[in-house]
């Protein structure tokens, strides 16, 4: 997966022009999530993204976590760090805190070892909505609002045990969901593997908003628009 399309890094500023963010969103992760139409009003560049370009430009730690505090729209300018230490609160060029990166142990700058892992884990995330998500929903007997869903990626986590190997594979391992009257709290865990050996685990969070009663006809007749616009 080469990234260079995607994003503009200049002297420490990273921008993202919004058709190249979208066309991520859709090639490479499969995710047709409407905020990251660059058309829509509330706009915003895919966490998946944005984690990628990280591991890129910084390369990946044993521990390595992104936390998003907000979202990157269309005019966001991010100041990045000569480097990634500890923990490095990353903000916008007017000062508000975008996300905060969490790394420690062992690092390793493999770019191709990195692009291969990136993408592999940037296509399970885009399968969240609606493979996984929609059973998860239904067993819980609530789901998003169909007129204006809203699924914020929260964070993204890797704790790696080894840093080589061939043909990368991630697989879920749990998925949860918290619900608290109309937000719920999802977190996914998943396995990574190099040719079938395991050499680390990771997690994604994401919250939902406007929960309500899960009603299995409009669900279907929404899961049935995404996978049109998948198509």
């Amino acid at each position: 997966m080469d990234l260079h399309d995607y994003f503009q890094n200049q002297a420490g500023r990273l921008t993202f022009e919004p058709a190249a963010a979208s066309a991520f969103a859709k090639q490479i992760a499969g995710d047709f999530n409407p905020l990251h139409d660059p058309t829509n009003k509330r706009f915003c560049v895919p966490g998946d993204l944005l984690f990628s370009v990280l591991l890129n430009l910084y390369g990946l730690n044993k521990n390595f976590e992104v936390h998003f505090a907000g979202m990157v729209g269309t005019t966001s300018e991010l100041n990045l760090p000569d480097e990634l230490d500890g923990v490095t609160q990353i903000n916008d060029a007017r000062g508000r805190h975008v996300l905060t990166v969490s790394c420690s142990g062992e690092r390793t700058t493999d770019a191709q070892f990195i692009s291969e892992l990136s993408e592999q884990c940037v296509k399970f995330s885009g399968r969240t909505f609606p493979d996984l998500l929609t059973p998860l929903m239904k067993e819980h007997g609530v789901m998003i609002n169909p007129e204006r869903p809203l699924m914020i990626y929260q964070s993204m986590k890797l704790s790696m045990t080894a840093f080589t190997g061939s043909d990368l594979s991630v697989s879920l391992a749990d998925i949860s969901l918290l619900v608290e009257g109309k937000k719920g709290m999802v977190t996914l865990t998943f396995d990574v593997c190099a040719a079938g050996k395991s050499i680390g685990i990771g997690a994604k969070s994401m919250v939902l908003s406007g929960l309500r009663g899960y009603d299995d006809d409009i669900m279907k007749a929404v899961v049935a628009d995404y996978n049109a616009l998948r198509s």
